[in-house]
């Protein structure tokens, strides 16, 4: 059978581990806060079983008082942690009224009145509470869904905290097994192994919980335009496909429009790369105080953008293109000195059941809208009409074959 010694060893070399993992995380994602408060709280639980271990050859409870004290901060620094990973702020006075008051009640049943069911009763409340206080973050939805991570550290949470709860229960009321971390019979060591691979378990389910968010992270910077912040031309084409797939199913329309910055080689032949780059820039956010939430801003490149409006008419996106003009043009007349005026020709396009789910017919459709906008002294907008043509010669029935134009 394990003994005591065994089981604390294992315990400490459980979370070292632990610990350094947490440490190499938090090292290698330095913007990763949650991760600094996991590592605190797997170093935290490895001194504090390391301190109560002592118990066994140190003929005091101290060392059960001291490291008791230093576990509870663990399960502190752990709730901490999951906090921090939802973005909410965390609570160091909360943290040090929990272990206060868990090392006063157990040095109180220590030294002033041994009572030992009570003892455990307190230790066990100050460690599960932190833990209980958390079980809403995790199991609450981002974006429409539980974060599988999270759900493996809920059911681990509560699992420990039925472990506890029965710790409790028997010690309080003699259910007939002692449950103690120094004498200890069959069942207690079941328990306790038990604990130990939930102990493991909970962490794996951070660790599921980081990776999970740095996955995501790493997957909107693919969607991300590097300079201007907004959409790219792969998340531009990954919306309209979802856009024309939902207009289909559902017969509602969504409109497209395609946006390019006039002259705007001259401003880079004339004031250098970085002012383009400024412009660019500038735009992009006078274009998106004039767009309503759920609308979509992406740059396909050089100085082209598009912007998706779901559940929009064609004329709904005129509206939205001369609200964009008019702020680019207020912006215009209030430059001075070497600020660089910002002008655009806008086209709109309507989503139609002939154009199905195939993105690059809207595209197409909107791109000629921009020519004709163009055609007709820029600085302006147009709107698609498949009859008459905007451009002659362009047959309407060949758009499909059409691919978006780019700039070099």
């Amino acid at each position: 059978m394990l003994n005591v010694p065994t089981l604390w060893t294992a315990f400490v070399i459980n979370f070292l581990a632990l610990g350094l993992i947490w440490a190499y995380v938090a090292r290698s994602y330095p913007a990763f806060g949650a991760a600094r408060f996991w590592t605190a709280s797997a170093f935290a639980a490895a001194a504090g079983a390391s301190l109560a271990s002592l118990r066994v050859v140190v003929d005091s409870l101290l060392p059960l008082l001291t490291g008791g004290t230093v576990l509870i901060l663990a399960a502190c620094l752990a709730a901490m942690g999951i906090r921090r990973f939802y973005g909410r702020p965390v609570d160091w006075r909360q943290t040090a009224l929990t272990t206060g008051l868990g090392c006063a009640g157990m040095t109180f049943f220590i030294f002033g009145y041994d009572n030992v069911p009570v003892r455990l009763a307190i230790y066990s409340v100050a460690q599960v509470l932190p833990i209980t206080l958390t079980l809403k973050l995790l199991l609450s939805r981002q974006n429409g869904r539980i974060n599988p991570g999270a759900r493996l550290a809920a059911t681990v949470a509560i699992l420990i905290i039925a472990i506890y709860a029965f710790r409790v229960v028997s010690n309080l009321f003699n259910a007939g097994v002692e449950f103690s971390f120094i004498r200890f019979n069959p069942v207690q060591s079941v328990l306790i192994l038990v604990l130990m691979f939930l102990s493991m378990a909970w962490n794996f389910g951070f660790l599921l919980m980081a990776m999970d968010r740095l996955r995501n992270e790493v997957a909107d910077l693919a969607l991300l335009d590097d300079l201007t912040g907004v959409g790219n031309r792969r998340h531009l084409l990954q919306r309209l496909t979802e856009e024309c797939a939902r207009s289909e199913r559902s017969g509602e329309a969504f409109s497209l429009l395609v946006i390019d910055l006039d002259g705007f080689k001259a401003i880079n032949d004339t004031h250098g790369h970085a002012a383009g780059d400024a412009c660019l820039q500038h735009f992009t956010l006078m274009a998106q105080t004039r767009l309503r939430p759920g609308d979509m801003l992406a740059r396909t490149g050089g100085d082209e953008f598009c912007v998706v409006l779901p559940s929009s008419t064609l004329r709904e996106g005129a509206m939205i293109a001369r609200r964009i003009l008019d702020v680019c043009r207020e912006d215009a007349e209030a430059c001075v000195g070497n600020d660089i005026p910002i002008s655009l020709s806008i086209g709109v396009a309507q989503w139609t059941r002939q154009m199905g789910n195939f993105p690059d017919r809207l595209m197409a459709a909107a791109d000629h809208a921009l020519y004709a906008a163009k055609k007709d002294g820029k600085n302006r907008h147009a709107v698609y009409d498949p009859a008459p043509p905007l451009a002659p010669g362009i047959n309407p029935a060949a758009m499909p074959e059409r691919a978006l134009r780019k700039h070099a």
